[in-house]
């Protein structure tokens, strides 16, 4: 049972959540008319250091918090494939975002399912990028509802039963109103918060863990006798999955709708090459997460069976006292509440722009469509708690998982677009399409693993970039044949010189690369 001070700690961070989204206002300009664009990417105005708050903030997920521990504490290293996972996203962003921020500013693009129906003017490939995004943000949308409920119930915070239930609605339903009311300024402002907390208690926590526990040397040698030492290292027959699951995943990451809704709201591309500079500060706080799934394993921790991602709020609660414990499961609460903000903006964006205009409502005006969205984002926040309410977590996990394969098949639409209009817009449809049902079919036959067997040989590899492949495979045979064919592609609208430029917007203090 919590006790009083972690309570009041814990209350504290998230009421200056709430106190921040409410100031959110101060970043609204009050003399532009509504619009899409100023509602999902705060008009494209956010400075580097806002930047790096939103995106490092949607980018390290609350359920990323525990899940990379959790996977420590119960599989040993092959959890640190987070690492160089999202040390490999600081490249993708600095080269892909960056281009990818110059074409939608300069043709206005608010989604990127937007920059492929210009871009090779294929409505139908449009709507499934568009379609593949919102599917695979629900789930991950979801999870940090569980992350919530797993760090609170752990420290004792969230109650049994129905009234439980009512503070994950109140925590969501204040999410709601915030979001509904200022768009994506509202978890600008809180990331700046999560960010504050996060760094803090993270920090406190690890050097305290480590002498409470005896040092790093302690932490190690007790993890190894819990697991059985060979656990702490990589064996050779791990290393393809670990390799192949830290490159797709960060390939995957980036054509996350959240993660570009974050990345289109900066003021230009400089600032985002500023900011992949930067991002892995974030990723040397996934580590130290992940070296206190051994120190849970060090100290004892005794995790509930199929609830391994408990184990470091488990030893929170037990080791810190009251108020860092307080401060460790705000952070987390309010880490968890930035990417689900970001999430339902761009699943709202995304429907509006690429379903509801393009195929229901294409006269809708501006106002209307941000009138629609701010309804869409509701539903979709309404949806993730109605799905954690009545289905399983391993039923969100599962999906979770299949997202992560599902959106990794729109990356040759995407990125090879953005550098070349080659590939026939049938033949990237049709690749889709193979790496969508191989990938479903790999994971769901593994029994709802993203690791697969190669053949009947030993090698494993991750089964959402051996999609991938047979998706690039048939886009580019596929290219060939229609080509000599001489089946007509649609226009190419959006322009891409050699050297992209932007002519610098007053309003907005866009940047020129």
């Amino acid at each position: 049972m919590a006790d009083g001070t972690m309570t009041a700690t814990f209350l504290a961070v998230i009421g200056g959540a709430s106190l921040l989204a409410v100031t959110a206002r101060r970043l609204h300009p009050s003399d532009r008319l509504p619009s899409l664009e100023g509602w999902a990417l705060a008009d494209r105005s956010l400075g580097p250091v806002w930047t790096w708050f939103l995106l490092g903030g949607t980018i390290f997920t609350a359920y990323t918090f525990t899940a990379v521990p959790g996977l420590a504490y119960g599989n040993g290293a092959a959890a640190f494939f987070a690492v160089p996972y999202t040390v490999i996203v600081c490249p993708l962003a600095f080269v892909l975002l960056s281009r990818l921020w110059t074409v939608a500013r300069a043709h206005g693009y608010v989604t990127v399912a937007d920059f492929v129906r210009g871009r090779y003017g294929s409505p139908p490939l449009a709507l499934v990028v568009a379609l593949t995004g919102i599917l695979a943000t629900m789930p991950y949308l979801a999870l940090q509802l569980l992350g919530i409920r797993a760090v609170l119930t752990a420290g004792g915070v969230y109650p049994r039963g129905a009234a439980g239930d009512l503070v994950m609605v109140a925590l969501f339903a204040g999410l709601a109103v915030a979001t509904y009311r200022h768009g994506l300024r509202a978890p600008t402002v809180i990331s700046a918060l999560k960010a504050v907390a996060v760094f803090v208690s993270l920090t406190a926590v690890t050097w305290l863990v480590l002498e409470r526990l005896g040092g790093p040397g302690a932490v190690f040698d007790g993890a190894a006798r819990r697991l059985g030492g060979p656990a702490l290292v990589l064996t050779p027959a791990q290393q393809p999955a670990y390799a192949t699951l830290a490159l797709g995943s960060a390939l995957a990451l980036m054509m996350y709708p959240h993660v570009l809704t974050a990345g289109f709201a900066a003021d230009g591309p400089r600032t985002l090459r500023k900011v992949s500079v930067a991002l892995p500060a974030w990723t040397g706080l996934l580590a130290l997460f992940g070296v206190l799934g051994f120190a849970a394993l060090a100290a004892g921790v005794r995790a509930p069976e199929g609830g391994a991602e408990a184990a470091v709020p488990m030893l929170v609660d037990r080791l810190m006292p009251g108020p860092l414990a307080g401060l460790v499961f705000g952070a987390i609460t309010v880490g968890a509440l930035v990417p689900a903000a970001v999430m339902s903006i761009a699943a709202a964006t995304s429907f509006v722009r690429n379903v509801y205009v393009e195929y229901v409502h294409p006269t809708a005006t501006p106002k209307r469509q941000v009138r629609i969205a701010k309804a869409v984002s509701l539903i979709a926040k309404a949806g993730a708690v109605a799905f954690v309410f009545g289905l399983r977590d391993q039923d969100a996990i599962n999906l979770q998982l299949l997202g992560g394969v599902w959106i990794l098949q729109i990356f040759p639409a995407v990125a090879v677009g953005l550098y070349t209009a080659r590939l026939h817009p049938r033949a990237l449809l049709a690749g889709w399409g193979v790496g969508m049902v191989s990938g479903t079919f790999l994971v769901v036959r593994e029994g709802f693993s993203s690791i697969v067997g190669l053949g009947s040989g030993p090698v494993e590899i991750y089964a959402g970039l051996a999609a991938l492949v047979l998706n690039v495979i048939v886009a580019l045979a596929g290219t060939a044949v229609l080509e000599r064919l001489g089946v007509p592609r649609a226009a190419d609208l959006t322009d891409l010189p050699s050297r992209l430029t932007v002519r610098r917007r007053p309003e907005t203090g866009a940047n020129q690369q």
